[in-house]
């Protein structure tokens, strides 16, 4: 070890007293101890420096690339029933999660009202119809009179001034009858409006389905002019349901049509549903600077588990690579670093920066072609390898092409002993 500071005074006090030649003797002999504990703290530090690689094994194995998306479970088709008429709810026949019918009546609204418009209309038509009858009439007798005119006017019996009454008579007898066959129709197409009112009083369903929610009470007052109140809420057969999800633009170009996939819920912790694609759509969400384009995935909900409005998070599976080269993910960013210059040149200068800090090397990039350079442990070396890497799993890389075989150790980080 190197001499201590005392050690070092004692011998200069020493020399001192003594002659000229063992005075420079003992400075030697000093000199040479201060050299030779340098020396050893040299070799010391180069050795804590030496690097110690940490190495993976490449393997042979499958990769199963997935894009992650989140989403709620909604039913294939679900309907707001609303009332296109304002009244009082007279009575309400179907409650939640009720199974309902096409066309079964869930609710009722007054119809006093209703029924008397009916009954006016059936009575405004009744009386246009007797005045079609009168007119009918009128137009027969009129016509007979018009001709009867005419003969006697050839015959030179009557005046003209007594054919042309006749024949205003007749004209004014048709219009009549025009006139009242148009009110006819009016009377018809007000019965058929006030019969259709009468018939919407009957809040009825449009779809097979269940009941998911009920928002009118019986003696409730339903206001239509502005904006149709929802008042129930319908689900088609919950059985089959779907999964509406975003996807990242990110990962929107990996994803296609029937691809399948696996989903979770809150609900069930530790169990998967099966699902596949069955829509992309095109339309783009911006929410917060985030593009998401939806997703639809098909469910089978025959056990009924799984309800709407569930939050869920979908693994889609985009592709699969069976038994091929594999690398962790770690080696195609591991880089070794470049030894510093040595300003130092020769001597002790020299050996005191030969062992200055190590600049580290930016991640490697990919080749035009995709092609990465990667560093294997090859006879205790670092070797540095071309591949060209293919899908990854997020931990796991595909090797397509590279001088690699299964049992290499490709270097995944450095550190020093």
């Amino acid at each position: 070890m190197p001499p201590s500071k005392s050690d070092i005074e004692s011998i200069v006090k020493t020399a001192d007293s003594g002659p000229s030649l063992w005075r420079w003797a003992r400075w030697g002999l000093v000199l040479v101890v201060a050299m030779t504990g340098l020396w050893f703290w040299w070799s010391s530090d180069s050795r804590q420096n030496l690097p110690v690689y940490i190495t993976e094994a490449v393997e042979r194995g499958d990769i199963v690339v997935q894009v992650t998306a989140t989403g709620t479970v909604e039913p294939t088709n679900q309907v707001e029933i609303s009332s296109e008429l304002s009244g009082t709810v007279r009575s309400v026949e179907a409650d939640f999660n009720d199974l309902v019918k096409k066309g079964q009546i869930l609710a009722r609204l007054d119809t006093d009202k209703l029924e008397a418009n009916v009954e006016l209309s059936q009575a405004s038509l009744t009386a246009a119809q007797a005045r079609l009858a009168e007119a009918t009439a009128t137009l027969n007798e009129t016509k007979a009179n018009y001709d009867r005119a005419v003969l006697l006017e050839q015959k030179h019996v009557t005046t003209l001034e007594g054919l042309l009454k006749a024949k205003a008579a007749y004209d004014r007898a048709k219009a009549a009858l025009k006139s009242a066959e148009a009110d006819i129709r009016v009377a018809e197409a007000n019965l058929k409006i006030n019969q259709a009112n009468l018939d919407k009083a009957c809040i009825c369903s449009s779809i097979d389905g269940v009941v998911l929610d009920r928002n009118v009470e019986v003696g409730q007052i339903v206001a239509s002019s502005l904006q149709a109140p929802v008042l129930f809420t319908l689900a088609a057969d919950l059985t089959s349901m779907q999964l509406q999800v975003d996807i990242d633009e990110a990962d929107i170009g990996k994803v296609k049509v029937g691809d399948e996939a696996v989903f979770s819920v809150e609900a069930y912790q530790g169990r998967t549903f099966p699902a596949a694609i069955s829509e992309l759509r095109y339309a783009p969400k911006t929410v917060d600077g985030v593009v998401t384009y939806e997703a639809i995935l098909s469910i089978d909900n025959s056990d009924m588990l799984l309800r709407p409005g569930m939050t869920a998070t979908a693994d889609i599976t985009v592709a699969e690579i069976k038994d091929t080269l594999t690398i962790s993910n770690a080696a195609l960013r591991f880089a070794p670093p470049v030894e510093a210059t040595d300003n130092g040149g020769t001597g002790l200068l020299g050996m005191l920066f030969k062992n200055a800090p190590r600049a580290p090397v930016a991640t490697p990039k990919a080749d035009s072609d995709g092609r990465r350079q990667i560093w294997i442990l090859k006879d205790g070396e670092a070797t540095a390898v071309d591949i060209l890497p293919g899908e990854t799993d997020g931990s796991k890389t595909e090797v397509r092409e590279g001088d690699l075989s299964e049992g290499d150790l490709v270097i995944t980080d450095q550190t020093t002993e």
